[in-house]
């Protein structure tokens, strides 16, 4: 067992899950993952090998046939996931967020209705908030839902659906201004709404279109997506929760535990840049010696063990806050960037310790190095995480002048 980015308390059953985890991902993903990657497929196999597992449904509650498990175990299974090929994690990602969002909000149809079958797999969640023109401006969006009686009429574009074509079920937050008075403040006229579809591209339910897979620098074998809304009509009934309005409130608590997601990533990445680059400078002679003997390198292996370490403890203490049931957005947010910019920083050290080699899409760390930005701007940028932190601080250290 290696040393680094080892969890201390686990219960049995915890240790138990993520020792299946891992050998999965050492058998079933490891090998076949840069392969798939460079063909941009859909690891269909390694899916359903997740779904025989019950990933699907590890936090929903038991009596929704899942196995009721904590956001700690969760994340801890995605950083296993990342640490083979991080595509997969993000097909789990969002399921887990839309099916998080259902189990705090959903009514009890809802529930019942979703719930089981997502914690079988059958049904696979994917969520949306951002538009082509706003990034990570939440409060801008355009897209409008107006009341028709006992349904309601979506209109508009999104953008960047992880799962867009693959999933059979999409919570899609848009702007819904019935029953909100002119000038109320943006993010309180917003309304998720529970879209079920085809899996699939093209026109997937009348007035709903997947156009296709956006080509990625890196990320590849999951399906990012745009989604457009024409005159789409959706029941009443499928408001998340049954209120229009809270949808803002909504997206931000499924956000918040995918920032412990996307910082398990960042962990799981960087963990395995390092074994990469550990075991390659063992391997490689130079000046008649390994290079892992000389002092450059030891510096480097000794830089990148270290933030090895700091991202997962940080990850680690974000999840275990939420799970005890308190605010976490300043945790999860240090969790998510300070994870993010020191996986970065892992992978570009392994990258050089690879050399030439590193370039080679022979080489395991080259695909690391496309995948590693993706951490930088997923799930809200490094930039909004800052913001976050920076408002949260003044919060708790308010000057009493």
């Amino acid at each position: 067992m290696a040393r680094l980015a080892q969890t201390a308390g686990l219960t049995d059953v915890q240790q138990e899950i993520l020792s299946t985890v891992r050998d999965f991902v050492d058998k079933e993903i490891i090998p076949v993952a840069t392969e798939l990657e460079h063909r941009d497929e859909y690891p269909q196999a390694i899916v359903d090998g997740l779904k025989e597992l019950g990933l699907f449904g590890l936090m929903i509650p038991e009596e929704y046939g899942g196995l009721g498990e904590s956001l700690l175990t969760y994340a801890l299974c995605v950083e296993e996931i990342a640490r083979g090929w991080m595509s997969v994690s993000g097909i789990i990602n969002t399921h887990f967020i839309v099916a998080y969002m259902l189990k705090q909000h959903g009514t009890q149809e809802q529930k019942d209705h979703f719930l089981p079958r997502m914690a079988a797999g059958d049904i696979r969640g994917a969520f949306s908030m951002s538009e082509p023109g706003l990034g990570s401006d939440v409060s801008a969006i355009t897209s409008k839902a107006v009341k028709d009686g006992d349904e309601y009429v979506l209109n508009g574009q999104k953008m960047w659906l992880t799962n867009g074509g693959t999933s059979s079920l999409v919570a899609v937050l848009v702007r819904s201004d019935e029953g909100h008075p002119e000038g109320t403040a943006p993010h309180k006229s917003m309304t998720t709404f529970l879209v079920e579809k085809e899996p699939g591209f093209g026109e997937v339910r009348p007035g709903l279109t997947i156009p296709g897979k956006i080509d990625k620098m890196g990320y590849k074998g999951v399906d990012t997506t745009e989604l457009i809304m024409d005159d789409l009509r959706i029941p009443a009934d499928r408001v998340l929760g049954g209120v229009t309005g809270r949808g803002f409130y909504q997206m931000m608590d499924g956000v918040e535990v995918g920032r412990v997601n996307v910082a398990a990533r960042g962990c799981g990445v960087a963990q395995r840049a390092f074994e990469l680059g550990v075991q390659y400078a063992q391997q490689r002679h130079t000046f008649g010696k390994p290079i892992a003997q000389h002092q450059a390198i030891q510096f480097k292996l000794a830089e990148m063990a270290t933030k090895v370490e700091a991202a997962h403890a940080m990850m680690v203490n974000a999840a275990r806050k939420k799970d005890s049931g308190e605010r976490n957005d300043l945790e999860a947010g240090m969790a998510k960037y300070l994870a993010s910019e020191y996986c970065k920083e892992v992978v570009e050290d392994a990258f050089r310790i690879h050399g030439g080699y590193g370039f080679s899409k022979e080489y395991e760390i080259e695909r690391l190095y496309r995948e590693a930005p993706m951490l930088l701007i997923g799930e809200g940028t490094a930039e909004i995480q800052k913001m976050i932190i920076g408002r949260r601080l003044l919060e708790e250290y308010r000057f009493q002048g």
